[in-house]
């Protein structure tokens, strides 16, 4: 499954991400490699939640 998500510099340093296809769906991290491992999480955890 392909999702697309936005991932946008945060003011405070860091990158937080949002997944418009998943309503509330947001993350954030200090790098990208955390910020997308973190993307993952939230999507498994969002679509767990949605399932039930």
């Amino acid at each position: 499954m392909n999702i697309r998500a936005m991932i946008h510099p945060a003011e405070e340093g860091g990158y937080w991400a949002e997944i418009p296809a998943l309503p509330g769906c947001i993350t954030e991290g200090d790098t990208m490699d955390e910020v997308i491992a973190n993307l993952k999480d939230a999507i498994e955890g969002w679509l767990s939640v949605a399932n039930d």
